[in-house]
């Protein structure tokens, strides 16, 4: 007998809902996901002070539960239980990584104010202008602020040879510009 004049329990849906998106029904997951987004939503404020952060745990919380749907287990006929915990588990990796990316950014040492010169007609400005914008993310960062390419590398995460390549590219592409401007 049925509990509430013949409805379903949450559990009860929630584990008919889960055999059929374990069988790859994304509808099925998609009633899952209605029914405990919410929750989860709330669970995750809780862990976080930023609401963007929140919202993405929510987001890789559910992504891993499709992508692992085969081995999620229900507690009691509920997925909530397993929520919860990967949302935590979610939110400690994203505070992990905020005090890395954190200790990275004090590694770097501090940029030096450029001062342009009164006098000065702009060429070098038109010139840095004419790159592409990653070429002259890398110029700034290296040529101007004195960043060594694996600290550029770090700020613009993307590998050390990246950064020297552009920065080769970069500095061969002013040479011409300037010379073309001064002649």
């Amino acid at each position: 007998m049925e509990p509430f004049g013949g409805q379903r329990t949450l559990q009860g849906m929630d584990q008919e809902d889960w055999q059929q998106a374990r069988a790859g029904d994304g509808r099925a997951f998609g009633r899952v996901f209605d029914r405990h987004k919410d929750r989860i939503r709330r669970h995750a404020h809780g862990l976080t002070s930023r609401s963007s952060d929140a919202e993405d745990i929510v987001a890789i919380t559910f992504l891993e539960a499709w992508r692992l749907r085969s081995r999620v287990r229900l507690v009691d006929g509920s997925t909530l239980p397993w929520l919860i915990v990967t949302a935590t588990y979610t939110a400690n990796n994203f505070r992990r990584s905020a005090r890395r990316y954190a200790r990275a950014l004090e590694r770097l040492p501090e940029p030096q104010p450029i001062l342009a010169d009164e006098d000065d007609d702009h060429t070098a400005t038109r010139a840095l202008a004419g790159l592409r914008l990653e070429d002259q993310k890398v110029i700034t960062l290296c040529v101007l602020f004195d960043y060594s390419a694996a600290e550029a590398a770090t700020v613009l995460s993307i590998p050390v040879g990246t950064v020297k390549s552009r920065l080769s590219r970069a500095k061969a592409r002013l040479t011409i510009e300037l010379t073309n401007q001064n002649a």
